[in-house]
């Protein structure tokens, strides 16, 4: 299969913006293995920042708002953290 410029160019255009502080919930969340109590939640990945509509926010600081103290799945923990942080666009550093 020969190689084109078509071929070599990415499907889709990368933004040269600004970088966006925080990782992704999804990230974070999917390093985890599951049933897991909050408390190893929060030993674990605790100080780790996660990506909010209202800029990045440690994810120990967002447990402390939930009240569940065990995750079966990891979608009962990201819907848990989505009911305190919302699930609005991240906001980029203006220039």
């Amino acid at each position: 299969m020969a190689d084109t410029d078509e071929e070599s160019e990415p499907a889709v255009e990368l933004g040269g913006g600004p970088p966006v502080e925080g990782a992704p919930l999804a990230r974070i969340t999917s390093r985890l293995h599951y049933g897991i109590p909050k408390s190893e939640v929060v030993r674990r990945e605790g100080d780790s920042a996660i990506r909010t509509a209202d800029g990045p926010q440690d994810l120990a600081d967002v447990l402390a708002d939930i009240d569940e103290t065990y995750f079966p799945r990891e979608q009962d923990l990201t819907d848990a953290i989505r009911s305190v942080i919302g699930d609005g666009p991240v906001l980029t550093a203006e220039e």
